[in-house]
């Protein structure tokens, strides 16, 4: 459980980080082994916004090397074109780095990407992206690309119900990796930087931020749950890694600063595809150009994501009628044997990308930036947009880098441990689903004694992963709450309570088809 915010009162630290999703759960964890005394906290809980959104890929970067309209553009615009080859390098350097160091929380599929005559991209441009990649990239976690025809493409399960084969002119096919699942890859990070030293505390507002005459600053904190309950503590340094809550966290030191934040929504969509597809995806475009890709996921799959502007409530993102039917009408393009109806997705989810602000680029920038906020007034403070979940450990050490040019650390430095942090193995504990016998109800126990949970939501969807399974564990939330009750201090009324919220969640948030949940 969380620490009593009182006993935070007065205390100081080296570094504050603000917002606890993946950068935020990157940076802690690589300050805290650096010997930085940390505090990490978030209004919400741990990877409960953006993160917890993702289309869950640790892909290979070949979306970088794929200009939206034509190869033209990098022609044109030649720095566009390096930008493009360094985050690509990141994200194959990445891509290696976590499935050769965390091989528990990711898993190998397998992709193609079908090319069609009069395509966008060529077969030899296609060719000469995948080569780059190879370039760039470590050798030890390969891409295992290669080139299958249309005949092949045709027998290939997934590909099979691929529109107008008459006009494929074959396949590219390499080896991508899925994170399992987003929200624990955060919980690992900040789990390990509190055995580490670090403080951590979820449901907790950064409510005001001033600055101190020796630039340091100070911090009011105000409990989510019990908001006349606050503390004030001090920080050399204040990293602001709230996401697309970053310029009202800004707000908050009373200064103006200027737009950081441009966020597009993407929604994703949840089906159930014959068996035998199962582990094959596919990385597309869809009628826009933009990405889009249909993803196994625990016998299922997932199509998308959307690409819309987004300038709604940035605290109540979820899908609309709109954004779903756009993604089945795609799906159905793509896959126009598959004859997917709304009555096919089972659910749905929808978050928003905290892309940089450019006022030249109107859908926002997708380069990962630091952003120094003393030129705007607010020394010793530092803002990070558009950082996706595949490069959070690299800009943990970009942060650690930064940090290290402003003060010295005021502990010893340890060895940073990326491993899996899994639940005792309990051979002995009863499944919580039948449909998916992995997590056991040992497991709901442990994390709720262990890992800050504070409701059922926070249980099933980030600590254990039941969320993402075909009935979101809708059935089972009852069950699931009375297990650990004793836990959580909840008698049978507040654990049926926390068990209505969480199928009022599931209703809201993602759109669940109603018999799923019979």
């Amino acid at each position: 459980m969380n620490i009593p915010l009182d006993t935070l009162e007065g205390r100081s630290f080296d570094v504050a980080v603000i917002g606890a999703g993946v950068v935020g759960g990157g940076a802690v964890q690589h300050l805290t082994a650096a010997g930085y005394n940390v505090l990490l906290v978030d209004k919400g809980d741990f990877a409960s916004g953006s993160s917890s959104r993702s289309s869950r890929l640790l892909h290979c970067g070949l979306r970088y090397l794929a200009p939206g309209k034509s190869m033209w553009e990098f022609i044109l615009h030649p720095t566009r074109f390096m930008t493009a080859l360094r985050m690509a390098r990141q994200a194959m350097e990445c891509r290696a780095q976590f499935a050769r160091m965390t091989p528990e929380r990711v898993r190998q599929l397998t992709f193609c990407f079908p090319m069609y005559k009069g395509g966008p991209y060529a077969p030899w441009q296609v060719d000469a992206a995948f080569h780059i990649l190879k370039a760039l990239g470590p050798k030890d976690v390969p891409l295992d690309y290669k080139r299958i025809t249309p005949d092949q493409v045709r027998d290939t399960p997934l590909l099979e119900y691929l529109r107008d084969p008459d006009q494929l002119i074959g396949a590219a096919q390499f080896r991508e990796y899925q994170f399992e699942w987003p929200e624990r890859i955060v919980m690992d990070a900040v789990l390990h930087a509190e055995q580490a030293g670090a403080t951590v505390r979820n449901y907790t507002e950064a409510a005001r931020l001033e600055q101190n005459p020796d630039k340091s600053w100070q911090i009011l904190l105000r409990d989510a749950h019990k908001p006349d309950a606050t503390a004030k503590v001090s920080a050399k340094i204040v990293l602001n890694m709230a996401g697309i809550w970053i310029d009202d966290v800004n707000a908050k030191a009373q200064k103006p600063v200027s737009r950081k934040i441009t966020g597009t929504k993407g929604v994703h969509i949840m089906v159930q595809l014959p068996p035998h597809c199962r582990d094959h995806g596919i990385a597309t475009l869809n009628r826009l150009r933009e990405g889009f890709y249909c993803v196994p996921w625990r016998g299922m799959h997932y199509f998308g994501p959307t690409e819309t502007l987004y300038e709604g409530n940035i605290d109540d993102i979820r899908p609309e009628d709109e954004d779903i039917d756009f993604l089945l009408g795609e799906a159905n393009h793509l896959l126009p044997k598959l004859k997917l109806k709304r009555s096919d997705v089972l659910f749905s989810w929808a978050g928003v990308r905290p892309l940089t602000y450019d006022p030249a680029l109107p859908m926002g920038n997708r380069s990962r930036e630091l952003h120094d906020l003393a030129s705007e007034g607010l020394e010793n403070a530092f803002a990070m947009t558009a950082g996706p979940i595949m490069t959070h450990r690299n800009a943990g050490q970009e942060v650690v880098e930064t940090v290290r040019r402003k003060i010295q650390p005021s502990r010893a430095p340890r060895p940073i441990d990326y491993s899996a942090r899994l639940p005792p193995d309990n051979q002995n504990s009863p499944p919580l689903l039948d449909d998916y016998p992995a997590i056991k109800m040992s497991d709901l126990r442990f994390s709720a004694e262990n890992e800050h949970v504070s409701g059922l939501v926070d249980l099933l969807f980030r600590r254990v992963g039941a969320g993402w399974t075909a009935g979101m564990s809708a059935r089972q939330a009852e069950a699931a709450a009375m297990h650990v009750a004793d836990l959580m201090g909840w008698d049978e009324a507040r654990a049926r309570e926390e068990a209505a919220r969480y199928r009022d969640h599931l209703a809201r948030q993602h759109r669940i088809r109603p018999q799923a949940a019979e």
